[in-house]
């Protein structure tokens, strides 16, 4: 059984100021085109479909065109989509009853009480059956009542129970669909600026790995880099698109995953997804910035007298402030997408390594009183101020 695996499409999200919408689509296409020459019984969707609980009506029209496309050029395929963290549960449920009937399933919440179980899905290859369960985006609130009253459960032990009841024969070939922070021992993923607002400080959302090793293939959505975790058939997609400067590295790519008989590891493959618009840094003077943009405009011969089309984060290294008067200007000029434009130079420099000095002689009450005013827009009060010194208090006890 050959199936396909992408997640975090994060449909009718900027990019800055910048509307993604005409780039999405295109990268939708090529997924389709790699679908039609790949032909995959099964296309997995693991979650955040859309970039905000209440998608613009372009984002529902990007979505609805996506799955129009993909079940026309492959009639006869299969897609397994659930719920990530950015999606709303109601608005990804609407009309899933009718896109039952045209083999595209969707589960947007996990159990919440005990006659629940999760979703799953039952197909069958040449050798024999494979069940595939849709656990979405799940939060230890969501399943508290799966508990005993008032026990405090973390998110690892909140995944664990749901999997544990639904008595996952592991006899048999089974594939899940999750969308949480995973994490081995010892071993966190790698992540990036554009999902970390999506995880928890502290790490409390992480979720054990080993709760998927039992899996034929774990398809995982929520982190923006294509990764494996722990074991090689438990994998992140990725984004099919670069959603920030922090991931101008990385290689954007659909995962192909043949899935034999029992017993046999699953065969993965990554397939490149290109953008026609790139995220990038451009680092250096001025002038070198500039002649930069022309170059590859020299290069790029369709591109002869126009500008540099790309999406740029601009690093200006020039000592001298006075050449950068009219920096905004002239960059302008030579690009028609910049994310922003830094400097860092002597001067910046000088002005960060300040600020390390000052910040290295804080003490950790000071620390958190500047973290206060800082969030809070207003310095603690002296009752603030006497909880605060009595909590230091008892840590320098207990250390």
């Amino acid at each position: 059984m050959k199936l396909f695996h992408i997640s975090d499409l994060h449909i009718g999200r900027l990019l800055h100021r910048y509307n993604l919408g005409s780039c999405q689509q295109e990268v939708f296409d090529e997924i389709i085109r790699l679908a039609v020459e790949a032909q995959p019984d099964v296309m997995m969707i693991a979650g955040d479909i859309f970039d905000k609980p209440v998608p613009s009506g372009e984002a529902y029209t990007i979505f609805d065109t996506f799955l129009n496309d993909l079940t026309d050029a492959l009639p006869q395929m299969t897609v397994l989509i659930i719920a990530g963290n950015h999606d709303s549960a109601e608005r990804l449920q609407y009309a899933s009853t009718f896109l039952q009937k045209h083999h595209i399933y969707i589960s947007v919440l996990p159990p919440a009480d005990p006659q629940e179980h999760l979703k799953k899905v039952t197909l069958e290859d040449e050798f024999g059956e494979v069940d595939f369960y849709l656990l979405p985006f799940t939060k230890p609130s969501h399943v508290r009542k799966l508990f005993e009253d008032g026990r405090v459960i973390t998110w690892s032990e909140a995944v664990a129970e749901v999997l544990r009841r639904e008595n996952i024969d592991y006899t048999r070939r089974n594939v899940i669909l999750s969308h949480q922070f995973y994490a081995s021992e010892g071993c966190s993923p790698e992540t990036c600026d554009s999902e970390q607002t999506s995880i928890a400080v502290g790490g409390i959302d992480q979720v054990d790995v080993e709760l998927l090793s039992g899996f034929e293939y774990a398809a995982l959505g929520h982190l923006h880099g294509s990764q494996k975790v722990g074991y090689s058939h438990v994998r992140y997609s990725g984004t099919p698109l670069k959603y920030s400067v922090s991931e101008e590295h990385q290689k954007k790519s659909v995962v192909q995953v043949v899935l034999g008989p029992k017993g046999c590891p699953a065969d993965i493959t990554l397939l490149p997804l290109s953008a026609s618009r790139d995220v990038r840094t451009v680092r250096g003077t001025l002038e070198e910035v500039l002649q930069t943009a022309l170059e590859r405009s020299v290069l790029d011969s369709s591109a002869a007298g126009q500008k540099e089309q790309d999406y740029v984060s601009i690093v200006l290294t020039d000592d001298d402030d006075g050449l950068l008067t009219d920096a905004k200007e002239r960059l302008e000029e030579r690009y028609e997408h910049i994310l922003e434009i830094r400097v860092d130079n002597r001067r910046t420099r000088a002005r960060f390594e300040d600020n390390s000095a000052v910040q290295e002689e804080w003490t950790m009450s000071q620390a958190f009183a500047r973290f206060f005013e800082d969030m809070n827009h207003r310095p603690m009060t002296e009752q603030e101020n006497g909880v605060m010194e009595q909590i230091w208090k008892e840590m320098e006890g207990l250390s």
